[in-house]
C-alpha cells in the first residue's frame, strides 16, 4: 500500500516538473517569435538592451521632462473630499542606449513598451486609478534618433483634495495633482515640467457643473520620506464654485419664508388660528429646507458653513415672528383683565380714600403728640435709610415702565418696522464677510 502511494506521487510529480518545461520553452519561444518580427532598425536597438537598467546607471540622474492635457474633470466631490479626472500624462526622457541613424521618429505599437525601460511615476493621493484599455491599452511609444523617448498614457484617477467648507457656498479650493517616482530617489531620476506652466493644458477650456477654474500653476519640489528624497511635480488648480444654483435653491426660498412670516403681523389678534398656522407652517418649511440643504455635505464635517449661519438667521426671524404673537396674546390679555379691574374698583376707591384720609390725620397727630426728643433723632436715621432704598425702587419701577407697552397691539406696528429693518441689516453684514473677507 505505502509503496503504490510513492509511486502514484512520483508519477504526479514527473507530470508537473513536464508541463512545467513544455510552458517554460514556449515562453521563450514566444519571446524569440517577438524577437524575429520586431523590423531591423528595433532589432538592432534592443540587441544588448537591458530594461532592468536605467539610463546612465553609472553617469548620474535621468531627467524625466512631463506634460499634462486634462481631457475633463468628472465629478468634484464634498463629500468624499476628491475628484475624479481623466488626463493625458506624457513623459520624456534620453537613453542612450537608443540612438539609430535617420531623421524620423520611430513610433511603436504601445504593447512593447514591455521591452523598455520607464519611469516608474505614480500619482499621489490617488484613491483609484485605471488606465484605459479600449480597443488596446492607451499607451504611446515613439522613439527619436537621438535616443529620446516619449511615453503617453491615458489616465483617469481618483485624487484626494483637502477641502475647506467654512464659506461654502462662497467657498474657493485649491487641489493639486502630484506626480511621484515611486522607487528611484533623487540621486537616479530627475522630474521637470517640460514648458513650465504651460506643460498643463486643457484646463481653460473644461467646464464644470459647479465650479470654475480661476487659476493655475505648476511647482517643482521634492518628497522627503524615511527611504529618502523623490522627486515630485505637483500641478495646483483653484476652483471657485458657482453661487447662482444655490441663491435659487436656497438663499431666495429662505427669505421669502422669512418675509412669509411677517405677514402675521398685519392680521388681527384675535384670529388666533390664522397667526399661529402662519408660524408653525413657516417654523416647519424651514427645518426641512435646513436638512435638505445638509444632504449633500459630509455629516462629519464639523465646520460651521456660511449656509449654515444664513439658515440658522432665518430660522431665529420665523421663530421670533411665532414667539412676538405668543408675547402679543399675552399682553392682550393682561390688559384686557387691568381694564377690567380698574373700572370695577373706581368707585370704592372713592370712597376709601376720603376714609383713609380722615384716619391718617388723626393717627398722625396723635403720633405727633407722642413724640419725645430723643426719638426724633432715631426717625431721621430711619427716615433717611428708607429714602435711599425708596429711590431705588422708584428707579427700577421706572425703567420697567419705560418697558412697559401701554396698548399691547403697538407690538405688531413695531413689529411690522423692526423685523424687516434687521433682517436687511443682517444680511448686509452676512454677504460683507462672506464675500470680501
Amino acid at each position: 500500500m505505502t509503496m503504490s502511494f510513492f509511486k502514484s506521487g512520483g508519477i504526479i510529480f514527473t507530470f508537473a516538473f513536464m508541463i512545467s518545461r513544455i510552458m517554460e520553452n514556449s515562453l521563450l519561444s514566444a519571446e524569440a517569435k517577438e524577437g524575429e518580427i520586431l523590423p531591423p532598425t528595433i532589432q538592432k536597438l534592443m540587441k544588448g538592451y537591458n530594461k532592468y537598467l536605467r539610463p546612465f546607471f553609472d553617469n548620474g540622474p535621468v531627467t524625466v521632462g512631463m506634460s499634462l492635457d486634462i481631457a475633463s474633470i468628472d465629478t468634484i466631490s464634498e463629500i468624499n473630499m476628491d475628484y475624479t479626472a481623466t488626463i493625458f500624462l506624457r513623459q520624456r526622457w534620453t537613453d542612450e542606449r537608443l540612438c539609430f541613424d535617420g531623421n524620423k521618429s520611430l513610433s511603436l505599437d504601445g504593447r512593447l513598451v514591455e521591452l523598455l525601460w520607464v519611469p516608474d511615476t505614480f500619482i499621489v493621493d490617488s484613491k483609484k486609478s485605471f488606465l484605459h484599455d479600449i480597443t488596446v491599452e492607451n499607451r504611446l511609444i515613439r522613439i527619436f534618433p537621438n535616443g529620446t523617448v516619449l511615453y503617453a498614457l491615458r489616465i483617469t484617477t481618483t485624487v484626494a483634495c483637502n477641502m475647506d467648507l467654512t464659506k461654502y457656498p462662497m467657498d474657493k479650493q485649491t487641489c493639486t495633482l502630484q506626480l511621484e517616482s515611486w522607487g528611484y530617489n533623487i540621486n537616479d531620476v530627475m522630474f521637470y515640467w517640460t514648458r513650465g506652466n504651460d506643460s498643463v493644458s486643457g484646463i481653460d477650456s473644461l467646464r464644470l457643473a459647479q465650479y470654475t477654474v480661476e487659476d493655475h500653476y505648476t511647482s517643482v519640489s521634492e518628497a522627503i520620506y524615511e527611504t529618502g528624497s523623490y522627486p515630485k511635480l505637483i500641478f495646483h488648480f483653484e476652483l471657485k464654485r458657482s453661487i447662482l444654483y444655490f441663491i435659487l435653491e436656497t438663499y431666495v426660498p429662505s427669505s421669502l419664508l422669512v418675509v412669509l412670516s411677517w405677514v402675521s403681523f398685519w392680521i388681527s389678534q384675535s384670529s388666533v388660528p390664522a397667526r399661529i398656522c402662519i408660524g408653525v407652517t413657516t417654523v416647519l418649511t424651514m427645518t426641512t429646507l435646513m436638512m435638505g440643504a445638509r444632504t449633500s455635505l459630509p455629516n462629519a464635517n464639523c465646520f460651521i458653513k456660511a449656509i449654515d449661519v444664513y439658515l440658522g438667521i432665518c430660522f431665529s426671524f420665523i421663530f421670533g415672528a411665532l414667539i412676538e404673537y405668543a408675547v402679543a396674546h399675552f399682553c392682550t390679555l393682561q390688559h384686557s383683565g387691568a381694564q377690567n379691574t380698574f373700572t370695577c374698583r373706581h368707585g370704592v376707591l372713592d370712597c376709601d380714600h376720603d376714609v383713609n384720609g380722615t384716619v391718617r390725620t388723626i393717627a398722625s397727630e396723635s403720633h405727633h403728640s407722642k413724640r419725645s426728643p430723643s426719638g426724633s433723632e432715631n426717625k431721621d436715621e430711619v427716615q433717611g435709610c428708607c429714602g435711599k432704598s425708596l429711590s431705588l425702587l422708584k428707579g427700577a419701577a421706572h425703567l420697567i415702565s419705560c418697558c412697559r407697552v401701554e396698548n399691547p397691539y403697538y407690538i405688531d406696528n413695531y413689529s411690522r418696522i423692526s423685523f424687516p429693518l434687521s433682517f436687511i441689516l443682517v444680511n448686509l453684514l452676512y454677504w460683507t464677510y462672506y464675500l470680501y473677507f
